[in-house]
């Protein structure tokens, strides 16, 4: 779902959005995870930043950027 938002608004310069859309997904992630798990905390010891990436999945969009299409003026 994050790969399609990105594909539809990578017009211009993106890379502060993408900074601001990773650590959201990240940080909502952690949460859920915390609440599903009952963990109490922020969840960053116990779901470090690879685990989100390798294990579940995340997409990393600043990594992503050079795969999506250029804007075509």
């Amino acid at each position: 779902m994050i790969r399609g938002w990105a594909n539809y608004f990578s017009y211009g310069s993106v890379s502060r959005a993408y900074r601001a859309v990773d650590y959201h997904a990240r940080e909502r992630l952690r949460q859920w995870l915390c609440r599903k798990h009952k963990v109490p905390g922020r969840g960053t010891a116990r779901y470090p930043l690879q685990y989100g990436y390798q294990k579940l999945g995340l997409v990393e969009l600043r990594r992503e950027r050079r795969r999506f299409p250029r804007a075509k003026a």
